[in-house]
């Protein structure tokens, strides 16, 4: 009985062995996949700076969305602000999602993203 235990030991020895290989390829395919996305992320960063260059359309978005904020501060005003957003919120959400990609390509798609993770968190 004793020789059948060394094939028992070299057929556990293969399939641990090769368990371990997955694990190490699957993490090492990770890795990989983290590297291009962040490299992908930093490479479309760079485009769309290069892309905002000498336009206005950054200011504008800043303009529209600091009004309701300075509205709120001046007497009789802050009404305003706040209907304005009721109304908002009454838009379909195909809107409010095209508005949300609006402003995600001009601030920059990745702090929008963490922005909006934050809100449902």
């Amino acid at each position: 009985m004793i020789p059948i235990i060394g094939p028992i030991i070299d057929l556990i020895s293969n399939l641990g062995g090769s368990y371990f290989e997955r694990k190490k390829l699957e993490a090492e395919g990770k890795v990989k996949i983290a590297r291009a996305k962040a490299e992908g992320e930093i490479d479309w960063d760079i485009a769309q700076a290069k892309a905002s260059e000498g336009s206005f359309k950054d200011e504008f978005l800043c303009i529209i969305f600091c009004i309701p904020l300075i509205m709120c501060f001046i007497p009789g005003f802050e009404g305003y602000a706040i209907r304005g957003f009721e109304i908002l919120a009454t838009m379909p959400e195909w809107y409010q999602a095209m508005f949300g990609v609006i402003v995600a390509a001009s601030f920059g798609f990745r702090g929008a993203t963490k922005f909006m993770d934050r809100k449902k968190g």
